[in-house]
């Protein structure tokens, strides 16, 4: 009987630490996966127009998500995790921006999407993101884009109804009450034109004449001849570098000396060197990146601008753009927001929404809230003249 009773604690000893190594192993075989887990990157998805007729916008912004990546890799990542970007080309063409959203969010499994370099393709790919609940950061213009709110979509580009009172503020000032409203045929410059007729009204301000022109533009002068024969005191060009670059060459063609003032969408090199002498004189609003040199020294922005320009340069050896900026500022708001609220997609969509306060970038000071997707406000833009073909300050 003592032996029996010997025997049965031998087994019950025996299973116990069998049991326990069962255990151990399995507790060390999880803490390996997740150890494993938490070293695998972190993926986030751009979408550019790299090429074909927004080249020269889309170009800036993805070599600035691929530079800013770098960076944060350099320093070691988010607590020890890589950002690895996936970017594609959508040729400026809004079927490939929905393609390549998809298969970001289908394919390579990001945490979020920063892109949509026109309006159009920003507004192309916004359903696939609200579908999938994947945050996805514009760089585009369009109010549409952010407004009405939508949950999953945000934007660091100023929008029309931030950029439109400073060209109304400015006409005002100017007293030029009687003028010519032309804009490009797509969403980015329909969205300005219902804009600045709402605002325009209220100013006191006349639009005698109002066209639309194509984005493939190549000779914009028999709209312009109708415009001249309405004698605006001002003519305000609504478009990007490429096509506003034609239209404005054609004005000066047709010996129409009235000031010329244009969107923020012209605001990189290309547009000047398109439009060559016709560009000097044109007014606009922009961001102060152009200026950076200009820029008063208490400016909260001066430094900011100045260590993105020298990275930038440094890197790619030409002049980052306004266009960039705005890839850098959604860069910097996602990765805030990751390091706050890990990579889980809907935490990172809250912390862009909550946590987005003062947050001082390219474009401007950012306050993002439930109400509020873009965050900035109309003291985020300068008033820039081109001067012998130089960016110049005018009004800051």
């Amino acid at each position: 009987m003592k032996r029996l009773f010997v025997l049965i604690l031998s087994l019950i000893f025996a299973f116990s630490i069998v049991g326990c190594a069962g255990k151990s192993s399995e507790t060390n075989a999880d803490q390996n996966k997740k150890a494993s887990e938490n070293s695998e990157p972190i993926k986030i998805g751009g979408v550019f127009s790299a090429s074909g007729s927004a080249a020269s916008l889309g170009k800036p912004e993805m070599d600035t998500l691929k530079m800013m990546a770098d960076k944060v890799n350099a320093e070691g990542g988010i607590n020890g995790r890589k950002i690895e970007v996936v970017a594609y080309d959508d040729k400026s063409d809004q079927n490939e921006a929905v393609i390549a959203i998809k298969k970001l969010i289908e394919q390579d499994k990001v945490v979020a999407v920063i892109g949509g370099t026109i309006s159009g393709n920003s507004l192309a790919m916004i359903p696939q993101a609200e579908k999938a609940k994947i945050p996805f950061i514009s760089v585009a213009a369009s109010k549409n884009i952010n407004k009405p709110v939508k949950k999953y979509v945000f934007k660091t580009a100023q929008g029309d109804d931030v950029v439109i009172p400073r060209v109304v503020e400015y006409l005002k000032s100017q007293n030029l009450t009687k003028v010519a409203w032309l804009s490009v045929d797509n969403p980015y410059g329909s969205s300005g034109k219902e804009e600045f007729v709402t605002l325009a009204k209220d100013a006191g301000i006349e639009i005698v004449s109002s066209e639309v022109f194509e984005a493939t533009v190549n000779d914009a002068k028999p709209m312009l001849t109708r415009v001249k024969q309405k004698n605006p005191q001002a003519i305000v060009i609504w478009g990007t570098a490429q096509e506003s670059a034609i239209v404005t060459k054609n004005v000066r063609e047709l010996g129409i000396q009235v000031p010329i003032i244009e969107s923020h969408g012209i605001g990189n090199k290309k547009f000047i060197e398109l439009a060559g002498e016709a560009a000097n004189g044109v007014i606009f609003p922009a961001g102060r990146l152009l200026v950076v040199d200009q820029v008063p020294a208490d400016n909260k922005q001066k430094l900011v601008l100045e260590a993105y320009m020298k990275i930038f340069q440094e890197k790619y050896n030409y002049a980052p753009s306004t266009f960039g900026g705005h890839a850098w500022d959604a860069f910097e708001i996602l990765i805030a927001a990751i390091k706050a609220a890990g990579d889980d997609p809907e935490k990172i969509r809250a912390a862009i929404e909550t946590g987005t306060k003062d947050f001082t970038g390219i474009t401007g000071t950012f306050n993002m809230s439930v109400e509020d997707h873009n965050g900035l406000q109309s003291d985020s833009l300068a008033i820039i003249e081109i001067k012998d073909g130089k960016w110049t300050l005018k009004d800051n």
